[in-house]
């Protein structure tokens, strides 16, 4: 059982997703967070939607076009036959800036034979807050809400455009299109338009396919994820953790939250993924980002950022929205920003330290990354010491969680490393010290003897999935023997059916319900390092089977009927597939060598 079996398109400035029958049923013009235009992903009736209706002899399949980011809709019968291609233009324009326009462009490919259809097109602009208004003109039908009337949509199209507002039946005979634009056009727009704009796409991704590393295991997972991944990052370098709101982590629950920000954990880890995989331009935009958003005002750092690098993100409840299968409530903004998170400054300075291993910048460039270093630094030594919300974000009393002193000496031991590689020596000395520090502090307070495992909380013995990072980051050895038994312990206590619970013990929510998608990828890869390779790659295959028809995943999944749960598609999600892909790609590289 799936539910959400969406197809996602995208142009690095918005996203919609598209269910597997051909509807778009969430999307938000003119950038991923402003208001939903169709969401009816959130409320079936008041959210609004752009699809087709067909009889029900049609069969409807979904894939996407190999290599690329179109989404391809096929609908067949007896009758006829046609393809609806869905896409936002995403393109280098002649002065090499990139052409990233709020649009959505359906292109319906006629095939054979008289199919018939009629066109649902009901946009619901400002997260349905108001009354909507269509005026239809010669050229486009144009949209607009009452409770906000500067924000206009414009839809034109090959077909009659009063044949579509009167829902009345249309027969396919040729190719046809669909535009729907957040600006009046100025220039003509006609089918020929549309199949430039679709080619100019296509070359588009299949050169960014092209440059991404190949490999011999599971590549076109891996290449499925990367895609997804560069869709969910910003024009600007800012990358999403999701692209969508209030999707539950369990239905009916009110775990749902609006994740269409940029955190710097989850931000910097898909980051370093791409760059790993050879788009090193992906990183340099998130790093100027990160440098434009707080580095000049020496202000104090957030654990997440509007995609602008707003520092406000002020979360409204939108009551007149049913919510995903009714789990209210329907919120934009997310109040976490408050929380303080000491582990996101680990994942930032290892990406940091990546960065100038493996990029060397122009002078100032590295210069001005140098003073994040110091200024991130001085945070981690003023604040390590302090309890945190860690890395879930849990919104009940801080506590020393065993993650976050990891990720602070994450932070401590790359910023000496990169102190050494400017010969930066009085720098080297200090922060070595206080990461020391930090290690004979999480081995004296995050070891427990009695479980024969590093607990979640230098206060608790409950066990915690993050835990498992402790070794790829460095912290720890893949041979230590407390890695060993605390891979063990948490396979024990949190594998379930196949999937890992984040936690299981309560906060301040309850007891958690669902699996966090991400953390049994982790366990795969702690399963691999200690050396039970076959059962992690099994446990591997068997939560690929769980992802949607197209390949991508949400941040959660029900234990029982593995439904995907949480907001879609998830980085996080993805980035750890990934990863997670390549260790045993490189493996059976390693292998293909030894083999005669």
């Amino acid at each position: 059982m799936n539910n959400l079996n969406y197809g996602v398109i995208g142009n690095c400035r918005t996203a919609a997703l598209i269910s597997e029958k051909g509807n778009i049923e969430w999307l938000c013009f003119p950038d991923f967070d402003s208001p939903s235009i169709f969401a009816a992903l959130l409320d079936r009736d008041k959210g609004g939607c752009f699809g087709f209706e067909v009889s029900n002899e049609y069969h409807i399949s979904q894939s996407y076009v190999p290599h690329t980011n179109i989404l391809s809709t096929h609908f067949s019968s007896d009758e006829g036959e046609f393809v609806v291609l869905d896409f936002m233009p995403c393109y280098r324009s002649y002065e090499k800036e990139h052409y990233l326009p709020a649009e959505i462009y359906r292109y319906i490919r006629w095939i054979k034979g008289t199919p018939r259809f009629k066109v649902n097109y009901n946009p619901a602009p400002d997260y349905a807050r108001g009354k909507v208004i269509h005026n239809i003109t010669d050229e486009y039908i144009e949209t607009y809400c009452s409770s906000e009337n500067k924000d206009r949509q414009y839809l034109y199209s090959s077909l009659s455009l009063q044949d579509i507002k009167q829902k009345k039946e249309i027969t396919l005979q040729r190719d046809e299109f669909f535009l729907l634009s957040y600006n009046e056009k100025v220039i003509p727009i006609d089918i020929e338009r549309e199949k430039l704009e679709h080619c100019r796409t296509l070359v588009y991704w299949l050169n960014w396919t092209n440059r991404t590393k190949k490999y011999s295991l599971y590549n076109d997972v891996i290449e499925r994820s990367l895609l997804v991944l560069k869709l969910m990052s910003y024009y600007n370098g800012a990358v999403l953790a999701a692209l969508t709101t209030s999707l539950p982590e369990t239905v009916g629950d009110v775990r749902n939250w609006d994740y269409r920000f940029c955190w710097l954990r989850d931000a910097s880890m898909s980051i370093e993924t791409l760059f790993q995989i050879g788009h090193a331009g992906a990183a340099r935009r998130f790093m100027k980002f990160i440098q434009s958003t707080f580095v000049a005002k020496h202000e104090s750092f957030q654990i997440m950022y509007g995609i602008r690098g707003e520092r406000q993100l002020k979360e409204i409840i939108l009551d007149h929205l049913d919510g995903y299968k009714n789990s209210k409530p329907v919120r934009i903004g997310n109040d976490a920003y408050h929380q303080r998170q000491n582990d996101s400054f680990g994942y930032l300075m290892d990406l940091i330290y990546q960065y100038y291993r493996l990029m060397p910048g122009t002078l100032d460039e590295i210069e001005d990354m140098w003073e994040m270093v110091k200024s991130i630094l001085a945070t981690v030594e003023e604040e390590w010491r302090e309890p945190d919300k860690g890395i879930w974000e849990i919104r009940g009393e801080s506590q020393h969680f065993v993650s976050s002193k990891v990720m602070c000496w994450v932070a401590l031991d790359r910023g000496t490393k990169i102190a050494n590689m400017l010969k930066k020596y009085k720098y080297i000395e200090r922060w070595q010290k206080e990461a020391d520090k930090i290690k004979t502090d999480v081995m004296t307070h995050g070891w427990k003897e009695k479980i024969h495992s590093f607990s979640q909380t230098y206060e608790n013995t409950a066990l915690d999935s993050s835990l498992l990072l402790m070794e790829p980051y460095g912290f720890i050895e893949a041979n230590d023997i407390r890695y060993h038994q605390t891979v063990k312990a948490i396979k024990k206590a949190l594998l379930h059916k196949g999937l890992m619970y984040r936690y299981n013990s309560k906060d301040d929510f309850g007891l958690p319900s669902s699996a966090f998608t991400i953390c049994t990828f982790w366990l795969v890869r702690a399963l691999f390092v200690i050396g039970e390779k076959e059962e992690a790659r099994c446990l591997f295959d068997e939560i690929l089977k769980c992802s949607n028809h197209l390949g991508l995943f949400s941040e959660d999944l029900d234990f029982d009927t593995k439904e995907q749960l949480g907001n879609f598609p998830q980085a996080y999600s993805h980035l750890a597939l990934v990863n997670t892909a390549i260790l045993f790609a490189e493996e059976d590289k390693k292998l293909s060598f030894i083999r005669p």
